[in-house]
């Protein structure tokens, strides 16, 4: 008896180990967010930090993460770790002193302000000192222009007689009582113009026992039309539209960048191509195009492309330039 209650108290301690375990193993882990950005008593000089590795001290996370353009990190901890631990988070890149920031596991937003580990930029020895000013973005947008050269008319029948029974007819009324007829008409605008604000009228007739049954005009565009059905007497309509010739060109646009520190911040909008930066560099203006990995001689650069296309990018100069 002693032998089976020790073999039963023996399984139900592996039993219960075993469920701790695959509990523990299948346990959703927690993910902790944050940011990085520069140290500074002025909000305006906190620039977010790029490519800082973020890590958890104590083994408590897997692999470590990477700040993006926006300073924004994840860190996903490990399925074990239970929220209201202690944690610790580390946070290291070159040319930053190293930073130790402790915590709770939670829902807790980090935000590191990293500190430079030469807060005075000092150019290289026997490097030229390089003096910048005035910076102003170029960029070139797609755009159209249209003007109205005239409208398109188009005035058809439907031939049709009423009270006339469907009687398995080709074309009935929407009940399926009356014989139906059909009429379309259509119209051209020709190339490089475009039909705008068409619209379908019935003038004459027994227009309230006709439909639209195919509606190639509302639309607009180069071609239109439409069909008709009668399941009464004749009836006439007029198809009509304003007639537009469209011109698209390209449409260049500039603007002064925002520049805090020794940083230079600016966005383009969607479908923006042509980008170039103008700069006085040492008392001579300068353009300099970027393509998609912005370089400039002056500053290193880092670009994001958000969902919807638009691109911001981040310039900060070289250690042997400055702002004049």
């Amino acid at each position: 008896m002693r032998r089976w209650l020790t073999s039963g108290i023996v399984f139900l301690a592996v039993l219960g180990i075993s469920a701790w375990f695959v509990v523990r193993q299948h346990r959703k882990p927690i993910v902790l967010k944050g940011a990085v950005v520069q140290f500074s008593d002025d909000t305006f000089q906190q620039s977010p930090i790029t490519d800082v590795e973020v890590s958890a001290g104590d083994d408590l996370a897997p692999a470590e993460s990477q700040s993006d353009f926006l300073g924004s990190f994840s860190l996903t901890l490990y399925p074990w770790v239970k929220r209201g631990e202690p944690i610790t988070l580390r946070f290291r890149r070159a040319d930053y002193l190293p930073l130790d920031l402790s915590g709770t596991v939670g829902d807790e937003l980090f935000v590191a302000h990293l500190k430079p580990a030469h807060p005075t930029v000092e150019a290289p020895v026997n490097h030229p000192e390089v003096v910048v000013g005035n910076v102003v973005v170029r960029y070139s947008t797609e755009t159209t222009n249209a003007a109205n050269i005239g409208s398109g008319v188009k005035i058809f029948q439907v031939m049709n007689a009423g009270n006339m029974p469907c009687d398995r007819a080709r074309v009935c009324s929407p009940d399926g009582k009356w014989k139906a007829a059909t009429g379309e008409a259509s119209l051209d605008a020709g190339a490089g113009n475009e039909f705008r604000d068409a619209r379908v009228s019935c003038i004459a007739g027994p227009c309230p026992f006709t439909k639209i049954d195919a509606d190639g005009f509302s639309a607009g565009g180069r071609n239109i039309s439409v069909s008709i059905r009668d399941w009464s007497d004749s009836t006439t309509f007029v198809l009509q539209a304003e007639a537009f010739r469209v011109q698209v060109y390209d449409l260049v646009r500039q603007y002064y960048p925002t520049i805090i520190g020794r940083t230079v911040n600016f966005s383009l909008p969607a479908g923006a191509s042509g980008l170039t930066v103008e700069a006085e560099v040492n008392g001579t203006d300068i353009e300099f195009p970027l393509g998609p990995q912005p370089v400039l001689s002056w500053a290193d650069c880092r670009v994001s492309v958000s969902r919807d296309r638009s691109a911001a990018y981040r310039c900060e100069l070289k250690p042997w330039c400055r702002f004049r």
